[in-house]
């Protein structure tokens, strides 16, 4: 088998951090590079040829996801004309179903990485991107009545604990009491 292009090296690398990207929040961290290249329609052996380490992958795959999340926001924005609390309120819709429950895999880098970046020495890039993008997406979510982090703590909460009670009735309780609590104000 010969070289791959320049363009197809580029596009198998692509490949690999947004597959890594959705395992990692799916999964987590622990993930194995032959399993994840498996995922990506690749070989374990072009892995390294890639990426320096494992390591270097999670922090690719975590400022993937963080970069997602923030398309995510100016999409809700961009939608709701830049009116910022409309458009804050679809989110946190969208953030607290049970669609985004039931998806981890394309969901909130923020709730899914957290057991996994908190295990990351601090000096790593990906605890420095999950830091972040923890962050901005407070800043985001912080309105004139409600600070950010005490929102955002609410909703990564409520999406950890629902998932983590899915097939019961308490799940969706904890999603509805939850968006209703950062609604009711907004």
């Amino acid at each position: 088998m010969g070289r791959v292009s320049q363009a197809q090296a580029e596009e198998n690398r692509r490949r690999v951090v947004e597959t890594a990207s959705r395992l990692f929040r799916e999964q987590g961290t622990h993930v194995s590079v032959a399993d994840l290249m498996k995922a990506a329609g690749l070989t374990h052996g072009g892995f390294y040829k890639q990426f320096a380490s494992k390591e270097a992958l999670i922090d690719e795959a975590t400022t993937h996801a963080f970069d997602g999340l923030a398309r995510l926001r100016d999409d809700a924005l961009e939608q709701h004309t830049g009116q910022r609390d409309a458009a804050q309120r679809a989110l946190i819709d969208t953030y607290l179903s049970v669609e985004h429950r039931d998806n981890a895999a394309d969901g909130c880098p923020a709730a899914a990485l957290a057991a996994d970046i908190a295990r990351e020495p601090e000096d790593r890039e990906a605890h420095r991107v999950y830091t972040e993008g923890v962050g901005d997406f407070a800043q985001w979510l912080a309105t004139d009545d409600q600070d950010g982090i005490t929102r955002l703590c609410t909703m990564l909460g409520a999406l950890v604990l629902a998932r983590a009670t899915k097939g019961s009735p308490l799940s969706e309780e904890i999603l509805t009491a939850a968006r209703a609590a950062l609604t009711a104000t907004s």
